[in-house]
């Protein structure tokens, strides 16, 4: 016997009910970055897989935001990858790589719109992975969660304000900040001194030692080895020193400053402008590249150490600039919870 046509009406108003509580849960539900979910997973893909896996490490609790960082990354990657690819094809790899780019403006926007608006879009095949990539009620422990009121961060290893719950809780976001900000400030002041004795014995040797970077030959006559130095730095090399010695001068300074102002903001403010700086000197690097790799006996080597050379200080940059997106979006997400707690 058929539905008349008033339980068929009641099933559709109760299907489309249930379909828009679950968008309303997807966009006002519980993020650890303290935006909101359909905010954070429209930023997911603001910058492409870059910000998506930024949101893929600083987000453990929200899915809806989850699958759109591994969406962003598998979407935005491949087509990053081939769009080089193509541009490598002699005629028709302009082309090609200028419809990949257009393929990906579209993508871009749509799922933009699609995310602020507390969907679930599911592209086909990336969509699949994204859902596959995250385990099933992947949680947070009760531990690991965030009052739901927001509060306002709390310096790790300090005493929880009264009246701010479970002290768990307060620590909680604190233990998810970044990686070297941790319980003490025996801890941070420890960090700070190694960065700074680091940034003083890279100053001292790139400034004096710097003909120690070489490719050292072995010749032996009568039985007496000698070793012959073949420098692997050119002239050019002064054009980027400078900007390294800034750097590491800067560096030795911000850390000094955040040991002596032990402050969360102003320790995140000064981290940021330095992985900045840091970005700023290998990236500088990357495009001098002061080497003179021709010195290694055999032209395969020789070209072989310059690509390895070469992908570490890109691999290095990408690395920096994940980072400081990460501290970047956790400060400003942070900012949110306290002012909104005012």
């Amino acid at each position: 016997m058929g539905l008349s046509p008033e339980e068929r009406k009641k099933i559709y108003e109760e299907e489309k009910a249930r379909i828009e509580e679950e968008r309303q849960q997807r966009v006002s539900g519980d993020s650890t970055t303290g935006l909101a979910p359909n905010v954070a997973g429209l930023l997911c893909y603001l910058a492409g897989w870059i910000t998506g896996i930024v949101f893929l490490v600083i987000e453990q609790k929200n899915r809806f935001v989850r699958f759109h960082a591994v969406q962003s990354i598998v979407i935005f990657g491949v087509l990053t990858v081939a769009s080089g690819i193509l541009n490598l094809i002699p005629f028709i790899g302009g082309f090609l790589g200028a419809v990949t780019g257009i393929v990906a403006l579209i993508l871009w926007i749509v799922l933009m719109i699609k995310a602020y608006q507390g969907e679930l879009y599911k592209i086909p095949v990336a969509g699949d992975i994204a859902v596959k990539a995250m385990p099933p009620g992947e949680t947070l422990s009760e531990q690991e969660s965030v009052s739901a009121q927001g509060k306002e961060p709390v310096e790790p290893g300090a005493p929880p304000e009264p009246g701010s719950g479970d002290a768990t809780q307060v620590l909680g976001i604190q233990q998810r900040m970044d990686t070297y900000y941790t319980n003490t400030r025996v801890a941070r002041t420890t960090g700070s001194s190694l960065a700074i004795a680091w940034s003083v014995i890279l100053l001292v040797f790139f400034t004096f030692f710097y003909r120690y970077v070489a490719y050292y030959n072995p010749e032996t006559f009568h039985g007496v080895t000698t070793w012959t130095r073949y420098p692997l730095l050119t002239d050019d090399y002064f054009l980027w020193l400078p900007i390294l010695v800034t750097t590491l001068v800067l560096s030795i300074v911000g850390h000094i400053v955040v040991m002596v102002y032990d402050k969360y903001w102003l320790r995140q403010m000064v981290l940021i402008i330095l992985n900045v700086l840091g970005i700023i000197t290998v990236v500088s690097l990357l495009t001098i590249f002061p080497f003179n790799f021709t010195v290694i006996p055999g032209v395969a080597i020789a070209n072989v150490v310059s690509i390895v050379v070469r992908i570490t200080l890109i691999v290095t940059a990408v690395g920096l600039s994940v980072g400081t997106l990460v501290m970047f979006v956790q400060l400003v997400a942070n900012f949110v919870r306290a002012t909104s707690a005012r």
